[in-house]
């Protein structure tokens, strides 16, 4: 077997165990099962992190310790038309010419692959290397939170090549921090009452994406699509909330999202016309980044039993549309790269009230606290309560680094051409482990992928053969 039909084969094994964020047991004792079958040995953390220990090939027995990493979880996402269950179904894999895609849903490459590629290592014996720890943490996706707990005395390398970018020839060598504002706007539930009708207003069909990779791609979010939609009506027509609903994850930019309300008989007909004219706008201003935009409003199938009341109705489609959402900054220090930005990623109603999402990144620490803080004045203004997770630094890039400079001279003798080195506005891992290692001189590296975290992610094959190659070089 060759080399990329080895690693797809593992990432077919892989794709075949569901591994949503915080549902990592399954792949993990898969992964310690395996490991053993292959004369490796195995430890895991309180935190639920995987280390699995690959001895060093006869002759390379004295090198350093190289650490291999990546995390078990996966953005679960799906098209409306899917019936997926990520709690018990596989993912199924389509081959599309040189591209591998899923059947509806997210393919889970990231960072299912990298999970491949370390298994394939260590399964070809051709491949001579030294000791490798291939470091697997939980709940990435959920805000890095395997890695923020993770126990040092698992690991022994003080180098690290992170298996969780998406382009090949392109070192990362720093990301951005990140942390995210849960918001809850309380609500005055009420009874509906005769003389109303309701109804449902939709968005579907958008892109959507990586919150990081994508959100300066001019991608619409649903989330505040809705609230701008809600906010015109407001503005025209008194209607009662009785559901909002869209994005399933914080760092996704969300494609669809839904709000049911009622309106007075004596309104609908404005309520019409003024919905017309809105959705006219949003799609004449959308026509050439979201081409697959879809807005409806429709009469509701069932009748709500419950509402909110105006006043409470008015602070949620103004504050929905108040929250900043996208790029707020650009780098002064690498020009056309991200450096602030935000993703309204999940809204929905519940008893207790409104609930929102917003998740925030920046490569500058003190900008990142400024942009949560930003969101927490503009929720405290409508009377919202908020809670602030914990929040991860950027990880600082070192161009001087040892292993960047030892991967630039083998990436250039393998290839021939320069790659490019550069710090990314998603999230990696490699600065919380090295802070909680006591200092790791880390990479990270990847075949190519298109549309992380959404329905349309997808792996580019022949890039597999050339992140193997300098990998198999790198290790002698």
């Amino acid at each position: 077997m060759n080399p990329t039909e080895l690693i797809l084969s593992n990432f077919e094994k892989v794709s075949s165990i569901p591994r949503g964020s915080k549902n990592e047991a399954a792949i993990r004792n898969w992964l310690i099962k395996w490991a053993a079958e292959h004369n490796c040995t195995s430890k895991t953390d309180v935190a639920g992190n995987l280390v699995i220990y690959a001895p060093a090939s006869a002759g390379y027995e004295d090198r350093p310790t190289l650490i291999l990493q990546g995390h078990m979880d996966m953005v679960c996402q799906k098209t409306l038309e899917s019936t997926h269950d990520f709690t018990k179904d596989p993912i199924q894999l389509i081959r599309d010419g040189d591209w591998i895609r899923a059947n509806g849903t997210t393919l889970g490459a990231d960072n299912g692959i990298g999970i491949a590629l370390m298994m394939s290592l260590v399964e070809d014996e051709s491949v001579k290397h030294p000791r490798l720890e291939l470091l697997l943490t939980v709940e990435e996706e959920f805000g890095i939170v395997g890695a923020d707990n993770l126990d040092p005395s698992l690991i022994s390398g003080k180098t690290m090549i992170n298996l969780d970018s998406e382009t090949e020839g392109v070192f990362t060598v720093g990301c951005a921090g990140g942390g995210s504002v849960y918001i809850t706007q309380p609500i005055i539930w009420e009874a509906p009452i005769a003389g109303e009708t309701a109804f449902e207003l939709k968005v579907s069909g958008l892109l959507g994406g990586h919150s990081g990779e994508d959100i300066h791609k001019h991608r619409a979010n649903a989330n505040k699509l809705i609230g701008r939609l809600l906010d015109g009506i407001l503005r025209n027509v008194q209607i009662r909330l009785s559901e909002i609903k869209g994005g399933t994850a914080r760092n996704a930019i969300p494609r669809e999202a839904k709000a049911v309300f009622t309106c007075l008989l004596d309104q609908v007909e404005t309520l019409r016309e003024i919905s017309s004219v809105l959705f006219q706008i949003i799609r004449r201003e959308h026509t050439r980044t979201e081409p697959g935009l879809v807005i409806s409003l429709m009469e509701a199938g069932e009748e709500p039993v419950r509402l909110a009341s105006l006043i409470d109705s008015q602070k949620i489609a103004c504050l929905l549309s108040a929250l900043p959402n996208g790029v707020s900054a650009f780098s002064a220090d690498t020009p056309g790269s991200v450096e602030t930005s935000n993703n309204i990623g999940v809204m929905e109603t519940k008893e207790v009230g409104f609930e929102i999402i917003s998740n925030h990144r920046s490569s500058v620490l003190t900008r990142l606290e400024e942009s949560i803080a930003r969101v927490e004045a503009l929720a405290w203004l409508a009377g919202a309560k908020t809670e602030q997770t914990k929040l991860f630094p950027p990880w600082q890039p070192d161009i001087e680094s040892r292993l960047l400079q030892q991967s630039l001279r083998v990436y250039r003798a393998t290839f021939e051409k320069e790659p490019v080195v550069m710090v990314c506005h998603g999230g990696l891992e490699c600065g919380i482990i090295s802070s909680r290692c006591g200092g790791i001189d880390a990479i990270s590296i990847g075949p190519d992928m298109q549309h992380l975290h959404s329905p349309d992610e997808r792996l580019y094959v022949p890039s597999l053969s050339r992140v193997w190659d300098f990998l198999c070089r790198l290790l002698v």
